[in-house]
């Protein structure tokens, strides 16, 4: 695996797939043991990777199986990169059976393993076809949204209608007055205002996808405490601090849950990001305050959430600004960002239908219902409508639709 992906892989499993860790300090271990992996694997130095590979594996199995399920993206990325180590070093036969392990462990990223030249020693083999054919299914994401592009406009099963709090609200009148938030979001147009805020969000509170949110959800409650911790907050937390602020300055919004088609249940990652409504443009925007990215075509016109996935399905052409990135460490790229990250998690989508202040606080008797948007092709079609409790008492129902002009609906004026 060359060096940039090497790390990529891991940051992608780091931020999104240990956010129920609980042991600090194996979290810790494991982060040294990386770069520990990542010198034996430079060197192609099998002997020094078996030996860290070891003594993880050892202080792995020993956690606790929610720990371990949260921890796992370490231990993937160790058999996949060992694999990678052997391959360069020509035993192929020690190649092809950590490719098993990382697969077996839940890899499944058909597009990387296909692109990698560390694996080209292997790849003429018969084992490595046999391992990597069947992950086409679940781990080629773009091969797997360009499969699900067809819906159903003619789908009328009952949906509540989306809402917009008021920006008269009295907590949202708070949280715009508090932050000052007309001088952050300034005087130009819409977008203007709209990009302001994205970058005031995104510049304020990092993100942190290795623990929960606070208790308090809403965007007053989450800032102060992320200053006074000294935290940030997931990729859920940041776009509905950023979402309550759009709000609070008149301007409709909804969060979008972004989930991936997971047809073997086990990919428990998910994205978060925003949709805005502007009035200029009579149009949605794609917004995301994690990555502080918002796409554009190739004439740089904004784009929605449906037109970049339905542009992605059709093989068009997409751009990002160029300044998205991941808490000023990592520069997003098209290809990571778009094609890969977000194809695997465009395949089901998900609104809450009321958009409105502390809408994710959960409370007992509290009920929230919530809109997901699902391809024809997507192997769970029913219920037309579930419901569910949660231990703190609140009601979830969620409604299913195969129409994406319900989904999309532009606020009502």
């Amino acid at each position: 695996m060359k060096r940039e992906s090497f790390i990529l892989l891991l940051v992608m499993f780091t931020l999104f797939s240990t956010a129920s860790a609980t042991d600090k300090g194996f979290e810790d271990y494991a982060k040294h043991q990386h770069d520990l992996q990542v010198s034996a694997y430079e060197k192609h130095d099998v002997n020094a990777y078996g030996k860290l590979l070891e003594d993880f594996l050892e202080k792995y199995k020993q956690l606790p199986a929610a720990d371990q399920k949260a921890y796992v993206g370490y231990l993937i990325d160790g058999y996949y990169n060992y694999s990678c180590t052997w391959s360069l070093t020509g035993n192929k036969a020690m190649a092809i059976s950590y490719l098993d392990k990382a697969i077996k462990a839940g890899y499944m990223d058909y597009s990387h393993i296909s692109g990698d030249t560390d694996l080209d020693n292997i790849r003429g083999d018969a084992a490595f076809v046999a391992l990597v054919q069947p992950l086409r299914k679940v781990g080629d994401y773009l091969y797997i949204i360009q499969k699900a592009g067809a819906y159903n406009r003619n789908d009328n099963r009952p949906l509540p209608a989306f809402t917009y709090q008021d920006a008269t609200n009295s907590d949202l009148r708070v949280l715009r007055k508090t932050f000052n938030l007309d001088s952050i979001a300034g005087t130009g147009n819409e977008v203007s205002k709209v990009i302001n805020l994205l970058y005031w969000v995104h510049n304020m509170v990092p993100h942190d996808g290795n623990h929960d949110n606070p208790t308090v959800k809403n965007a007053l409650s989450m800032i102060t405490q992320c200053k006074k911790e000294n935290r940030g907050l997931n990729c859920r937390g940041l776009a509905t601090v950023l979402n309550e602020c759009y709000l609070s300055m008149g301007i409709k919004s909804r969060f979008v849950t972004c989930f991936p088609k997971d047809s073997l249940h086990i990919d428990n990652d998910c994205h978060v990001i925003n949709m805005v409504y502007i009035n200029s443009l009579n149009k949605w925007i794609w917004i995301d305050p994690t990555f502080c990215a918002y796409v554009m075509d190739d004439k740089g016109q904004l784009l929605s959430i449906q037109e970049v996935r339905e542009r992605i399905v059709d093989n068009k052409s997409l751009i990002i600004n160029p300044d998205a990135n991941w808490n000023h460490k990592s520069s997003e790229t098209i290809n990571e960002y778009l094609y890969h990250y977000m194809a695997k998690n465009l395949y089901r989508l998900e609104c809450d239908v009321s958009s409105e202040y502390d809408a994710e606080t959960r409370s007992p008797g509290k009920t929230l219902n919530y809109i997901e948007l699902l391809p024809l092709e997507y192997f769970k079609q029913k219920p037309d409508k579930n419901e569910s409790l949660n231990p703190a008492g609140t009601s979830y129902i969620t409604y299913n639709t195969n129409n994406p002009d319900a989904f999309w609906a532009a606020p009502a004026k």
